[in-house]
């Protein structure tokens, strides 16, 4: 094969059906959207309180672009850092509870920027084998020795801790697992941090806006929001339950500083546009105003769960708004993916890499913007599928 000539990749991809094709989206994100001129009810956004197409959001940005332009025209260390971004990162902090916040252009940058500006070659990181691609691309790039631990396996992560003489360590971690939906043990995670003079890193970007008093995220929902540990660095993004875009982390003074001054997915990158951090600011007030959005989801939630009990494939054990069902064979979950699309219903079929092989599945993703007649139509035709085989 020439080294350029990338078709029998491609090809094999097609083959062991993993090959993904994009969709193209008519309009804005909702639970009914518009692809090919053709409407259909849809479980694959993360717009968990149903807000990416709010009207005071889409008035706000619209308030923003006329105080602000359009672009930020540089990055924040040069002269892009707007009054707008800067308003918004204390807003962030005081809504967290942490001493400072810093602003990143996606969740992806947020995670690589802290990981990299925070270990180097003599140090360790202690990662969950369930993380996001970010959190694991963000530890191969630190040049960090790489500790992996069974998913939520405390025991192992604490042996592993105990035997290591790393300079620094640095325990890594999805707050709310984006393929399993299930929730790290943060007050386990902070107290294994504290006793091994650890930083622990929580990506809370499916938790944000969902859990924890006023949607302040997991660690609202936990003892730990009484009193930070100043261990903790909590990253959390804005284009899911906050509706709009970006990511900020929230930590420490010290480690905010030294972000700024290290972290390289911030330093060399425009700033975003300060129309959307003008936006967020609205999209924060609406997150703290918005318990009868959570309840409305955790509503869903509980109508789905009881709806799909009783599916030959199994629902795992989630209390997220990310409803996975396994099915497990790649060809079997492409071909109800494709049925439901054929019945105008969207649920993405999560195939290897992503999830391991074996592991295959239909992710449910629930939105306060639905109804329960959608819930309801979602778990009939499941069932109908399964019962045709």
């Amino acid at each position: 094969m020439h080294v350029f000539d990338f078709n029998e990749q491609l090809h094999d991809l097609e083959l062991r059906g993993l090959k993904r094709h994009r969709s193209v989206l008519e309009g804005p994100q909702s639970t009914h959207i518009t692809i090919d001129n053709h409407e259909y009810l849809s479980f694959c956004s993360n717009d968990y309180l149903g807000l990416a197409n709010d009207p005071e959001l889409v008035e706000a940005v619209c308030e923003g672009a006329k105080q602000y332009g359009v672009g930020a025209g540089a990055s924040h260390l040069v002269n892009g850092h707007n009054i707008a971004h800067h308003e918004l990162e204390e807003t962030l902090a005081q809504f967290t509870g942490f001493p400072n916040a810093l602003l990143f252009s996606t969740g992806y940058m947020a995670n690589i920027g802290v990981v990299t500006a925070l270990v180097g070659r003599s140090d360790a990181i202690f990662a969950d084998k369930l993380n996001h691609a970010s959190l694991n691309d963000a530890a191969i790039l630190s040049r960090a020795q790489l500790i992996r631990y069974p998913h939520l396996d405390l025991a192992v992560l604490e042996h592993r801790l105990a035997n290591s003489r790393a300079k620094r360590k640095l325990i890594i971690t999805d707050a709310v697992f984006s393929m399993d939906g299930d929730i790290a043990p943060v007050e386990a995670l902070t107290y294994l941090s504290e006793k091994y003079r650890a930083m622990l890193v929580l990506d809370d970007a499916h938790g944000f806006g969902v859990l924890g008093s006023k949607g302040r995220g997991l660690l609202f929902a936990t003892e730990i929001a009484k009193q930070h540990s100043s261990n903790i660095i909590y990253m959390a993004t804005l284009g899911k339950a906050a509706g709009v875009f970006g990511a900020f982390v929230a930590a420490s003074n010290e480690v905010i500083e030294t972000l700024i001054q290290s972290a390289r997915s911030y330093i060399y990158t425009t700033a975003t546009p300060p129309l959307l951090s003008h936006a967020l600011k609205k999209s924060l007030k609406l997150i703290a105003q918005g318990d009868w959005r959570r309840k409305k989801l955790m509503r869903h939630i509980q109508l789905l769960k009881e709806k799909l009990q009783t599916l030959p494939w199994p629902l795992l054990p989630s209390s997220t708004p990310i409803q996975p069902v396994i099915v497990g064979d790649v060809r079997e979950v492409v071909r109800v993916s494709q049925a439901l699309k054929a019945r105008d219903i969207l649920v993405p079929a999560i195939r290897p890499p992503t999830v391991p092989t074996g592991t295959t599945r239909l992710r449910i993703s629930l939105s306060a913007g639905h109804q329960e007649a959608d819930i309801l139509r979602l778990a009939e035709e499941l069932h109908k599928l399964a019962e045709a085989g």
